[in-house]
């Protein structure tokens, strides 16, 4: 089957921008509408998380323009990016903007598609596979379980600042969720950690993070709230990097199948 000419896929119309999801890291996980987008822009603007080899499925004469945000780095402006699409659309390219993992996923993609609403820019979003739940599932962790937990908090790990985010209730966050899934926290994930405990958090609940989720240099590294820190300071962890807080953390030790051989397939 060829994918473009046997699916009836929507037409991507000139002057309008698809936000793609392009998934925690492998290849295969970006969606057959993320693919097909790919396949037809124009211009291509991509996170810093987008992983090269997604960028390849892009036709040989679309422009590929950087535009990603590292912690601790200079980044684009997130105004200027979105003023950056709607300019794109204008001249009456078909935009892809690409992002890790989902758009709506701590992606700024809500932030984006309102500049383009303003702007009377049409546009799709194409949802993503979000490294909270894709990548944590490479890592053998289902982010729910029957006989763990019926509850789970994704919480993003800084604010826009770059500190730990202030205006969360901790206190309530600490007793209301068993199972925490933070993303960009590594930085703060001590501090986070500190303030999780002093509000009745068990600092002997399992913690794991996960660093290139879904890749095939992909490291799951287990440890205890209590213990993080020291954890943090013992080991060089590379990024991406998301972890998570709760009892579904042991199932790893059961569930773990991404390993071996499986990692040779770079595809996913």
């Amino acid at each position: 089957m060829n994918l473009e000419t046997d699916i009836d896929f929507p037409t991507f119309e000139p002057g309008s921008i698809w936000l793609v999801g392009a998934g925690p890291g492998a290849p295969g996980l970006m969606t057959l509408l993320g693919y097909h987008a790919l396949l037809t822009a124009d211009v291509v603007v991509f996170d810093a998380l987008v992983n090269s080899a997604v960028l390849d499925w892009a036709r040989p004469e679309a422009v590929k323009e950087f535009a990603g945000k590292r912690g601790g780095k200079p980044s684009a402006k997130q105004r200027d990016i979105s003023e950056r699409l709607v300019e794109l659309a204008k001249q009456g390219h078909k935009v892809v903007r690409l992002k890790g993992g989902d758009p709506f996923v701590f992606g700024r993609g809500g932030e984006e598609c309102e500049a383009l609403k303003a702007a009377n820019i049409p546009f799709r979003v194409v949802p993503g596979i979000s490294a909270g739940i894709g990548g944590l599932a490479y890592a053998g962790i289902p982010i729910t379980h029957r006989t763990t937990n019926h509850v789970v908090t994704f919480l993003t790990g800084h604010d826009s600042s770059g500190s730990v985010p202030d205006q969360i209730d901790w206190q309530a966050l600490a007793k209301s969720s068993p199972v925490i899934v933070l993303y960009m926290a590594l930085k703060h994930l001590g501090k986070i950690a500190e303030r999780l405990i002093k509000h009745g958090r068990d600092p002997d609940e399992p913690l794991a993070i996960v660093s290139n989720a879904s890749l095939p240099n992909q490291v799951v590294l287990r440890t205890t709230l209590g213990r993080v820190g020291e954890t943090l300071e013992q080991n060089e962890i590379a990024v991406p990097a998301i972890s998570i807080i709760g009892p579904v953390v042991d199932f790893c030790e059961v569930l773990e199948w991404y390993k071996g051989h499986v990692k040779d397939n770079d595809i996913g």
